[in-house]
């Protein structure tokens, strides 16, 4: 028996996050309601990845596109179904006394809403990122579903980056902490690890921190590190100190709340480690201040964007207050801001530059869709380290979740790769009490 074709229904908002959409429906048919056309050229100039997204959709469906694309529609490629244009019609009768027909939203949810009407036989489901349209949409009897293309299944399960392996034999755990400061995977009770996973060794009282080198096929010592006057507090900072610094590690990723040291550390990681790099650049994602352009703000762009950075500032300061002012760690640090050796600036500001022997930190990297994490990573030139850090459960854009992140996306696909190191770091270091408030409030 043939399978029953559905009719998905495209929200603007999937088009400005991912232009390739209409190719992840397999041989369902897609509709593009021609109000998303019209949104969409509010989008198309700039150099934000909406603006691409926008930009890069219209080319797509203007090269498909011809008389059937109104009337009908046109096959989108083998083993597709079918794409159309929906051109505005008028409000249906049910709705009326519901919504406001100027709104483009719902206008979409009409166009769904008619399709539906007419095609009785068929499922229509409106796909949107929006989750109040989804309401809107299942509360008038359409299925609704966000686009889910680049989310990660089960984030529960998500890779950590490191475990606790108990009931090591006291011999391995002395061999490890004696030269040659390794030893064989079969010597412990579990042996599957994948490249560059960390691990807690223990033995009663006895216990050793450890790292899995593929390229040596041997589980080796993790020796804890001071970098740049930072020492760290736990075993999940030593872990997370030791990827930042070794150069065989390109790609790092550290998840965890606020307060756990994930900026700092890789701020601390890249002054330790400046000699070997032209640059540091630290940058983070512009999300608006409840919701609310950056244009409100008072004050040149430099004003503007200035309570943006200040958590990156405030890092630095941290670092540079381990030293007197006296001393050349903390007068290094001023010259080299003054040099732009030090770069801290906006994500859209760095994005365009030519990414070679730089250490790029990106923070707040959970606000970043899987595509602009795409499309920072892929700048990256010959000698240059990148760090992705942020808390996946604590989002500000409104279109992302703890699914469909840039960061979450990133590290479920990374995940056993030679060049990548991924810690998420659990315990927080800032003081009794704002741990205490993480945890409850």
């Amino acid at each position: 028996m043939a399978k029953k074709k559905k009719l998905f229904v495209l929200d603007t908002n999937v088009v400005l996050h991912d232009s390739a959409c209409i190719y992840q429906f397999k041989e369902h048919d897609v509709i593009i309601p021609v109000t998303l056309l019209e949104e969409l050229d509010a989008f198309k100039k700039g150099n934000e990845s909406i603006n691409f997204h926008a930009r890069e959709f219209a080319r797509n469906v203007d090269a498909m596109s011809g008389d059937h694309i109104f009337n009908g529609g046109v096959k989108i490629g083998a083993g597709l179904g079918k794409i159309s244009v929906r051109l505005e019609q008028n409000f249906h009768k049910d709705l009326q006394s519901i919504f406001n027909p100027a709104n483009p939203d719902h206008q979409i949810l009409n166009c769904a809403y008619c399709l539906w009407k007419e095609n009785p036989s068929r499922d229509v489901i409106l796909v949107s990122k929006d989750v109040n349209l989804r309401m809107k949409s299942k509360a008038v009897g359409i299925p609704a579903q966000d686009y889910k293309n680049d989310q990660v299944q089960n984030i529960t399960e998500l890779y950590t980056g490191h475990r606790t392996v108990e009931n090591v034999e006291e011999e391995v755990i002395q061999q490890l902490h004696s030269n040659p400061y390794e030893i064989h995977p079969e010597d412990l009770p579990t042996n599957h690890f994948v490249p560059n996973e960390y691990m807690i060794l223990r033995n009663g009282k006895q216990s050793a921190l450890a790292t899995f080198d593929a390229e040596r096929k041997a589980v080796v010592k993790v020796d804890k590190n001071v970098s740049y006057g930072i020492s760290p507090k736990n075993a999940e900072q030593i872990f997370a100190l030791n990827a930042l610094m070794n150069p065989d590690i390109q790609l790092v990723t550290i998840s965890g709340k606020a307060g756990t040291g994930k900026t700092l550390l890789a701020l601390a990681a890249a002054l330790e480690k400046r000699k070997y790099y032209r640059q540091i650049f630290m940058a983070r994602p512009i999300v608006p201040l409840s919701n609310k352009d950056i244009g409100y703000l008072p004050g040149d762009i430099h004003s503007k964007l200035d309570p943006y950075m200040t958590p990156l500032f405030d890092n630095l300061g941290v670092i540079k207050n381990q030293y007197p002012e006296s001393d050349q760690n903390f007068t290094r640090i001023t010259q080299m801001m003054q040099e732009e050796k030090l770069v801290i600036e906006p994500l859209s500001y760095i994005r365009g530059r030519s990414l070679v022997k730089i250490f790029f930190i990106v923070d707040e990297a959970q606000n970043l869709t899987p595509h602009e994490v795409k499309t920072i990573i892929t700048r990256a030139g010959e000698g240059t380290k990148i760090v992705l850090t942020g808390d996946i459960y604590q989002i500000d854009h409104p279109y992302l979740d703890s699914q469909s992140n840039g960061l979450s996306y990133l590290i479920a696909k990374m995940q056993g790769q030679k060049i990548y190191a991924h810690i998420n770091l659990e315990k927080g270091e800032r003081s009794k009490l704002a741990e205490l408030a993480s945890n409850l409030l």
